[in-house]
């Protein structure tokens, strides 16, 4: 995935307000350490003086005059004596040293009891798959020490691991996909269930590096994002997994986070994106959020099977040229779209014979929206049409050259309906909700760097652009603004997204720029 670097003004000032913080912070490190027996000892006479201020206010009144003349009398032999006044100096220095001493009890060298039988648990469950009868100083063994096995970890609050180094021997098939992910499912259940986790395979070394994630952000709301023309963000991702932050607005506080972003157009080598999911996931959310970022530069065809009115609030908008609920309306749609896509490569390529520059109207971008296009397909074979699907060959085949992009959201239950031009051209995928390692790699083409956890809220999921790398996926919360379900300040935000409507809602259906000549019947 192409990155794009942000204004000067956004990468530069970030970088230098973090390095700046770090220069404060190993001065005052080092100020701390030359000053620690300053500090010590000032402490310990602040101590001294508390003290002697509460036995003074609890002396009664009458002996008062008693202590005042003994402690005098001390004074005045100090005093007298050779070098007293020295010696009463390092008595009292040395006792507000000792007085102003760290009385914070250390922290405990190594693990206490239930974390010493949780990494012994640990390493018995992992014998069986790190040793071999054939081995003869084995690294793992029933009754063996886990010292050596386990260098470092660490245990949060309520005792579960939260970050382990595990040695394990050479032998092991670290470079095949089934042994590794047996050794990470057997992890994932003996270091707690409902986490995700981090785990990093050093072949060299023969070391595996167990981590806990922080969860995904899910307070984003929908704004208009930094980005450049041809650049969509699906969502936002750890940032060990990206080199490039958007600088985010919550509420009256500025955060950069890192973002997925999805490069479109010409240029793209993923041009078109399938998104997979349960209802409920956040797929039909994903499609809004990507509507409102396509219509800041091009124009949006939507096609809904679903029939529930998720896109209602878009119809008639500037810019969207159609929201189709309606087998006829898929099919004149998707059929304009198909002519059109042809009318752009005819147009670009006749300039581009005669030396000019191709016509602003091929180059603006066309975004085609489906979701679950699959719902038409035992419509049509009722009425005896086409399945919509077929339309989209063109667009799918030539829609990078012709500045044509086509999203298509389905269900998993239903992936089996998706045709086969789809299934080829969609390079770019995203799975949102819970689903197995065994979906996530069918659909993504790989297995996470993440273990899938059972419950996740709406809009998170993983990301593949292409051949590239698997993202953890955390879609901006963009909902219906119609839905009577819809927080105020959500509902808002996405209202102030939405282009102005300039066509009445019954015209809309009409809106097409171009009349289709073969146009379907209802």
């Amino acid at each position: 995935m192409a990155r794009r670097p942000l204004p000067r003004i956004l990468s530069t000032g970030s970088a230098q307000i973090a390095r700046s913080r770090e220069l404060a912070r190993t001065a005052a490190d080092s100020a701390t350490d030359v000053l620690q027996p300053l500090i010590t000892i000032t402490r310990g006479l602040r101590r001294l003086a508390s003290a002697g201020r509460r036995r003074w206010a609890e002396t009664p009144k009458d002996k008062r005059g008693p202590l005042l003349f003994l402690a005098a009398s001390v004074i005045l032999v100090v005093v007298l004596v050779p070098y007293g006044p020295l010696l009463a100096v390092i008595t009292l220095m040395a006792a507000a040293a000792w007085q102003g001493r760290d009385r914070t009890p250390p922290d405990p060298e190594g693990p206490d009891e239930s974390q010493t039988q949780r990494l012994q648990s640990l390493y018995e469950a992992l014998v069986p798959y790190f040793s071999t009868a054939e081995d003869p100083s084995p690294l793992y063994a029933h009754g063996g020490e886990w010292e050596k096995a386990f260098p470092a970890y660490e245990f949060d609050g309520s005792g579960r691991i939260t970050q382990l180094v595990i040695r394990y021997p050479a032998y092991f098939p670290d470079g095949e996909a089934e042994p590794r992910a047996r050794v990470e499912l057997l992890l994932t259940a003996k270091s707690g269930r409902g986490r995700e986790y981090l785990f990093t395979w050093d072949e060299e070394g023969n070391e595996l590096t167990v981590g806990v994630l922080d969860p995904l952000p899910t307070d984003i709301a929908a704004q208009r994002f930094v980005t450049a023309p041809g650049e969509a963000v699906l969502g936002f991702t750890d940032p060990i997994r990206v080199q490039r932050t958007l600088p985010l607005t919550y509420g009256a506080e500025q955060r950069d986070v890192p973002p997925v972003v999805w490069r479109t157009g010409a240029r793209s080598t993923e041009p078109h994106l399938l998104v997979v999911g349960q209802p409920g996931s956040g797929t039909s959310t994903l499609l809004r959020s990507l509507a409102l970022q396509a219509l800041q530069y091009g124009d949006v065809l939507i096609v809904e099977g679903g029939g529930t009115g998720e896109y209602a609030c878009l119809t008639g908008r500037d810019g969207v040229l159609g929201v189709e609920v309606g087998l006829a309306g898929a099919l004149t749609g998707l059929e304009w779209a198909a002519q059109e896509t042809e009318r752009r490569l005819i147009a670009a390529n006749q300039a581009r014979q005669a030396g000019q520059t191709p016509p602003e109207d091929t180059r603006r971008p066309l975004w085609i929206l489906l979701d679950r296009p699959t719902a038409f397909v035992p419509l049509a074979a009722a009425d005896g049409r086409e399945d919509p699907q077929s339309l989209l060959q063109v667009p799918l085949r030539h829609g990078r050259a012709a500045s044509v992009t086509v999203v298509v959201a389905e269900q998993f239950d239903s992936l089996d309906l998706l045709s086969d031009a789809v299934r080829q051209h969609t390079r770019a995928r995203v799975v949102l909700g819970p689903a197995s390692a065994g979906r996530l790699a069918a659909v993504l083409g790989a297995p996470p760097h993440t273990t899938p956890v059972e419950q996740v809220p709406p809009g998170r999921g993983y990301a593949r652009l292409g051949a590239g790398p698997v993202h953890r996926l955390q879609v901006p919360a963009t909902p219906d603004p119609y839905d009577d379900a819809t927080s105020e300040v959500q509902r808002q935000a996405v209202l102030e997204l939405l282009p102005p409507r300039s066509t009445p809602a019954d015209a809309a259906a009409d809106a097409l720029p171009v009349p289709v000549e073969a146009a379907v019947a209802e």
